[in-house]
């Protein structure tokens, strides 16, 4: 399987499409984190509520068991203090509840923001590379086996531009049926010339005896 074309062009523009990839797949993760983390803040205000809160519910709790051991009306005293422990525990779990809120929040925006960009490169641009790179290794093995000319030549004949074709020959296909050898050499050659593929040695040795 070929990776990049073997003309100086085309290869230059599959490097340089590969690095705009991995730049548009850098900066997006690094987006993606930073929004993370930026989101991420809006839960230090429920981290402060949650430790306050915990915080104050231990010390009542602690008072309250000091208070509820005075003789006679200990019990009576240890209602508040329950009560005032209640509702700061009340408060710790709202700062918790308001932390997993952030946490929901802040991984819904970074998946959505790595959604769109990763998507157009795993669905669009991945699959055409992919294509490229299987075509590119297959016209390539065609171009070194025996009737490879032939089968590259038929390629050509079925999807080069009309226009292409003509120059190749006035009556292009009339030459290929008759198995002109300079024309089925014109169009293997035009065909790979599509992928970005040199003709392989034995067809420029060929070229050459003729």
């Amino acid at each position: 399987m070929k990776i990049y074309a073997d003309r100086f062009p085309t290869a230059l523009r599959q490097f340089l499409t590969d690095l705009l990839v991995i730049a548009w797949v850098y900066a997006t993760i690094r987006a993606a984190m930073w929004l993370h983390d930026l989101v991420q803040k809006l839960a230090v205000p429920g981290q402060k509520l949650e430790g306050a809160g915990g915080g104050l519910a231990d010390n009542l709790a602690e008072a309250g068991g000091k208070v509820g051991r005075v003789p006679l009306v200990g019990d009576e005293l240890t209602g508040p203090f329950e009560r005032a422990a209640g509702a700061a525990r009340s408060l710790a779990e709202a700062g918790q509840d308001q932390q997993e809120v952030v946490d929901q929040l802040a991984l819904v925006l970074t998946v959505a923001v790595l959604f769109v960009p990763l998507a157009l490169v795993v669905f669009g641009w991945l699959p055409l590379r992919v294509r490229w790179m299987r075509r590119a290794g297959a016209a390539a093995k065609l171009a070194v086996a025996p009737a490879g000319r032939d089968l590259l030549a038929l390629r050509a004949l079925a999807t080069q531009p009309l226009g292409k074709l003509a120059r190749v020959h006035p009556d292009v296909a009339a030459a290929w049926r008759r198995g002109d050898d300079s024309t089925m050499e014109a169009l293997a050659a035009l065909e790979l010339r599509r992928l970005g593929l040199r003709p392989s040695s034995r067809m420029a040795a060929q070229r050459t005896e003729r």
